[in-house]
């Protein structure tokens, strides 16, 4: 195990290198961030909805299938 004063001037290093480059980012402002985020909400329940409707089509052409082979009573 190494001991800290090795560690301890790489590890300050390496976070005084991550704020230089956090200060760098260019941060999206708060309508860019709602809008996305309205986006991303609206898209998981249209892709909710289509795939309930595809599981539901499949389990009802599927349970046909089954009944007309004579496997489900």
């Amino acid at each position: 195990m190494t001991p800290v004063k090795e560690w301890w001037p790489a590890t300050r290093s390496f976070f005084r290198d991550v704020w230089i480059e956090m200060k760098k980012v260019s941060w999206p402002g708060r309508p860019e961030v709602v809008g996305t985020t309205v986006v991303v909400i609206v898209a998981c329940f249209l892709f909710g909805f289509y795939l309930f409707v595809i599981d539901t089509g499949l389990s009802w052409a599927i349970d046909r299938i089954f009944r007309a082979a004579g496997v489900l009573a």
